[in-house]
């Protein structure tokens, strides 16, 4: 763990009073832990933009609009590409505006923009929803309040994020899958979609604007609940939050810029292996309804394997993070790789319902294990003062991955006639960036001066 020098040696004393916040103080308990539950809420309400859900969507799309498979994957890979391409500027404003304004604002349009699904009449349109439910659900939603969560834990960021990613598993990907595939045939899809934008503006927007809040230390607490800050010394250039945690005796990890962080191989071995999980797994869930009908299990079977999938990312989420605070998240990253490529080569063999069950337990501890990677890792090596920008930045790579999943998968199947091909080829990926994760290091600022 790389050593932080204390800028009270460099800078005059100054104090800093904490920022008054009435709920905070009439909060009988730590507010971390409020923190944490809407956090949760937030990861959870991503669910209308993540390719888990759009996936029961999929097959109205292409019956419905009269569009071919390769069309409608391509206009996803467009529209996700294409609404990565604002995250880096999404994370610069959760860090300048704090992410209660930012979550609001990424609330209600996230719900507009649902409700707007509702209305597609053709290919144009439809390219545009997918551009806005990707860009505000599967990314700023995720990262603010991905984000948020690890802002106010620090010590116990790995059990705190698995837990959170234990209630998304089962209320995002065990629920909301159910929930469409229960409320289409008793209204439509295009109510349905209506129904999950009025959802993100009647709950979602209201919890976050009036609980989410900016770094503990703004408002006189400590990470963790330990306790209160005593007093907050003065900021040399951006070392407010490494002054703050020095004057109060807490501990931080060094804080990295984001110009700091790429330039380091960690970041791009982490970043390339989320997107190789993202990329193929996005592929298998977007077509999950025509790979289970290839293989003649019915639309049904395909949606009830979300349980399964729901039930072991929950179970990964909370072993993923209690290893966490506990061993070397190379290990982790590199199991999650592994079990991706099992995941590719078990789908060509979907005999049954229970090689199928078996096949989503796997596919859904690769989503928690590296999940709950994905979610610490950057906290735990670049910091948390420019944590909102380095996402930013992180996150349009796993999405432009998540983006071309779809397309592979889709071309690969009009152009052979089946999924068997690209599975084959695709399972090498995950297998050569799990070989490489085991070399992963944690960086030091001295490597790269």
């Amino acid at each position: 763990m790389s050593k932080i020098q204390n800028p009270l040696q460099t800078a005059p004393v100054t104090a800093v009073p904490p920022h008054p916040d009435r709920l905070i103080q009439k909060t009988p308990f730590f507010y971390g832990w409020v923190i944490f539950v809407v956090g949760t809420i937030g990861l959870t309400m991503t669910s209308p933009g993540q390719t888990y859900a759009v996936s029961i969507f999929i097959e109205h799309f292409i019956h419905d609009l009269g569009l071919s498979r390769s069309l409608v994957s391509s206009l996803y890979t467009i529209g996700t590409l294409t609404g990565s391409f604002a995250l880096p500027f999404v994370g610069r404003q959760i860090d300048k505006r704090g992410p209660r304004l930012m979550v609001l604002l990424i609330s209600v349009s996230f719900g507009l923009a649902c409700i707007y699904m509702g209305f597609v009449q053709n290919a144009l349109m439809l390219g545009l929803g997918f551009v806005a439910i990707r860009m505000l659900g599967q990314g700023s939603l995720s990262v603010v309040s991905q984000n948020v969560i690890n802002q106010w834990w620090v010590r116990r960021r790995g059990m705190i994020m698995g837990v959170a990613g234990l209630f998304f598993a089962l209320l995002g990907l065990g629920l909301f899958p159910n929930l469409i595939n229960w409320l289409i045939p008793l209204y439509n899809w295009r109510i349905t979609y209506m129904i999950l934008g009025g959802m993100l503006l009647l709950i979602m927007a209201p919890l976050g604007v009036l609980f989410y809040r900016d770094l503990p230390e703004k408002y006189g607490l400590q990470p963790d609940g330990d306790g209160k800050v005593e007093a907050a010394e003065a900021k040399p250039a951006n070392a407010k939050l490494e002054a703050i945690s020095a004057a109060s005796h807490t501990h931080v990890d060094e804080s990295w810029t984001p110009s700091e962080a790429i330039r380091t191989s960690a970041f791009w071995n982490i970043a390339l292996g989320g997107a190789s999980i993202a990329m193929l797994s996005t592929g298998l869930f977007f077509h999950m309804i025509s790979i289970f009908d290839d293989n003649q299990l019915s639309t049904t079977v395909a949606a009830s394997v979300y349980v399964p999938i729901a039930v072991t990312t929950a179970l990964m989420n909370v072993i993923g993070g209690y290893l966490m605070d506990r061993i070397a998240p190379r290990f982790l990253l590199a199991t999650s790789l592994v079990l991706q490529a099992i995941c590719l080569w078990m789908v060509q063999y979907l005999a049954s319902v229970e090689i199928a069950f078996l096949y989503g337990m796997v596919l859904g501890a690769t989503g928690g294990l590296s999940r709950i990677v994905s979610s610490v890792i950057y906290a735990n090596y670049f910091g948390r003062q420019h944590l909102g920008s380095i996402a930013g930045l992180v996150t349009p790579i796993g999405v432009a991955g998540a983006a071309f999943g779809p397309l592979l998968f889709g071309v690969g199947r009009d152009l052979m006639g089946s999924y068997n091909t690209v599975l084959i080829a695709s399972a090498v990926l995950p297998l050569l960036l799990g070989v490489a994760a085991l070399f992963l290091r944690k960086p030091e600022k001295q490597d790269y001066r």
